[in-house]
């Protein structure tokens, strides 16, 4: 069977014709891949990001116009948005984790002793293990095992947008239950 040119591949993925969705994949998918590889520097994000180009690529295919370029290259600037996108998410989660971490750190800085500490760590504990349990399974690995997220997605089966998730919502559920708390005590 002969590939579709360049031309037919366009007009018929604007057109929906899934057989060029499949082969702008078999085509670009590599490159697309590698790039957002070279941009974030994990693999797993990457193929996330691989699959949410040609999954957005195909939903948003009626803002493509052949007529103003090629595939690949509308391709390539919906790689480098999804791409922004990711490093967005990223920052916003560690700018999250920084928050917890900087608002434990100026808690236990007001208490007075060791035994304040304790507590800390006593309420703590409790509130991870009011989590649902995912989100407390991710944070534990997070935090007690010092691993990775993509390290999580390995050993737990998740895949990688989950663990992120997973991570995200319940350091936010922690973090405003600490503020509740934290308030009602002063």
């Amino acid at each position: 069977m002969k590939s579709p040119s360049d031309d037919d591949l366009s007009h018929g993925f604007a057109k929906g014709d899934e057989s060029c969705l499949n082969e702008a994949y078999r085509r670009w998918g590599a490159l697309i891949f590698t790039v957002a590889l070279r941009k974030l520097g994990d693999p797993e994000e990457a193929k996330d990001v691989t699959q949410q180009v040609f999954v957005g690529a195909w939903r948003g295919r009626e803002n493509y116009d052949p007529q103003r370029g090629s595939l690949k290259a509308w391709l390539m600037g919906v790689t480098h948005k999804k791409v922004a996108d990711q490093l967005t998410r990223r920052s916003r989660h560690l700018r999250d984790i920084e928050a917890v971490t900087t608002q434990a750190a100026a808690s236990s800085h007001q208490q007075d002793g060791p035994a304040d500490s304790v507590l800390d760590f006593v309420l703590l504990t409790d509130e991870l293990e009011k989590l649902p349990e995912q989100q407390r399974t991710v944070l534990k690995m997070a935090f007690y095992e010092d691993l990775t997220q993509a390290q999580i997605a390995q050993r737990t089966g998740l895949p990688l947008g989950t663990v992120k998730s997973n991570t995200r919502r319940g350091l936010l559920r922690m973090k405003n239950r600490l503020e509740v708390d934290g308030g009602a005590h002063e």
